[in-house]
């Protein structure tokens, strides 16, 4: 099934730390303005995709219940970024489905409001007994999710030769987008120096390798072709999709094969099954003007690059130099900053990025003649968008 989807109202809170207002404000805000992009009244919402819940804010009949909609279709993930791409095709299924008219999707965060969740006293991820999804292990220190992105990173510089100057290209871009953004928290410049003379948080990770901790959220406004005629934005069209790899071989912070456990340790070439979603789009990996991932850790973004073939294995490090992937760069990344410059709204802040990027509205981000751009992450997932 090609899903007939597409976006037509994207909206944002104010992002920062320690933000006065709850989730379910900073969700109502970025509603509101979500429905007076598309050209919608709330009561057109009969459908949502909620990426939060449990342990970080409440579930959908209680946002059903605040927010005056009356819904006969629900998708619910926990507050992982694993599931950003999740929430978006449940939303394109739904109304290719005919089981909802408009799904609003909706991230709403309040990080510096439960630190508890990030690695702190009472840890509900890192002190489960078998350890959390991230690598987390409590009998070996490990109880935050860099843990398990610093191990990935341990063994990739191993076999490859990576060293930490080159991961430094990482950060240093997304800093590089921030800069043209004034929604981003981070605006001030980032040198190599900076970068090597932060604080280590888990080696090989560094201060700048980790994603922010802040508040706000996001919500994007799905509909069918049909149905977006009516409306006042240029849609976005979700035109290919691929869910999730799991199994054995399969680690959320690692390449494939090279991460924790029973794994192989040994990495291949991207693999046609994982090279789906261009063929349900139509288009090559060369038709994207950019890439947008999850960018929690820095390695992360070099593990996404070589999933898809942007590079082969092992050739991430050199790939990501000489602003390549920052602006201007023949591989623009995350365009807005991601969440390791801009703000940590679970990855929405880079989906909406997209949208604006495909309307031309991007102001000084705008990627010229932007007309297919690619959400993929290390563990396999993705979704393209095109105007």
């Amino acid at each position: 099934m090609k899903p007939n989807a597409v976006i037509v109202g994207i909206g944002a809170s104010e992002f920062g730390r320690s933000l006065p207002q709850s989730q379910l404000a900073l969700g109502a805000t970025a509603l509101k303005h979500a429905l007076a992009d598309a050209g919608l009244e709330r009561e057109d919402v009969d459908g949502l995709s909620l990426h939060l819940g449990w342990p970080l804010g409440s579930d959908y009949d209680r946002y059903a219940e605040a927010y005056g909609l009356d819904i006969r279709y629900v998708n619910q993930t926990w507050l992982h970024g694993r599931f950003t791409g999740q929430s978006l095709q449940s939303a394109a299924f739904a109304v290719s489905a005919g089981l909802a008219d408009v799904v609003a999707c909706i991230t709403a965060v309040s990080f510096t409001r439960e630190r508890g969740f990030l690695g702190g006293p009472g840890d509900v991820e890192g002190n489960r007994e078998e350890g959390g999804s991230h690598g987390e292990a409590p009998p070996y220190g490990l109880t935050a999710p860099a843990g398990g992105a610093a191990l990935g990173m341990q063994r990739y510089m191993h076999l490859y030769g990576a060293t930490p100057e080159k991961l430094a290209a990482v950060p240093m871009s997304m800093r590089a987008h921030a800069l043209r953004n004034e929604r981003a928290i981070m605006r001030k410049p980032m040198t190599l120096d900076d970068y090597m003379t932060s604080r280590m948080v888990v080696d090989p990770l560094r201060l700048f390798d980790c994603s922010l901790i802040n508040d706000g959220a996001v919500v994007a406004l799905v509909t069918t072709e049909e149905r977006a005629r009516d409306l006042r934005q240029k849609p976005v069209r979700i035109a290919g999709m691929q869910g999730i790899r799991a199994g054995r071989e399969e680690f959320i912070f690692a390449p494939r094969g090279m991460g924790i456990n029973q794994q192989s340790g040994r990495q291949g070439p991207a693999r046609a099954v994982d090279l789906e979603i261009y063929r349900m789009a139509g288009l090559e990996r060369s038709d994207m003007a950019a890439f947008y991932t999850y960018d929690a850790f820095s390695p992360l973004v070099l593990f996404a690059l070589e999933r898809f073939g942007f590079c082969g294995p092992g050739e991430a490090a050199d790939f990501v130099q000489g602003g390549r992937i920052g602006p201007g760069g023949e591989l623009p990344v995350n365009t807005s900053g991601g969440l390791l410059s801009e703000a940590h709204v679970a990855g929405w802040n880079s989906i909406a990025e997209m949208v604006r990027q495909l309307r031309g509205t991007a102001g000084a981000s705008q990627i010229p003649d932007a007309r297919a751009l690619q959400w993929g992450t290390c563990w396999g997932d993705g979704v393209i968008l095109t105007s």
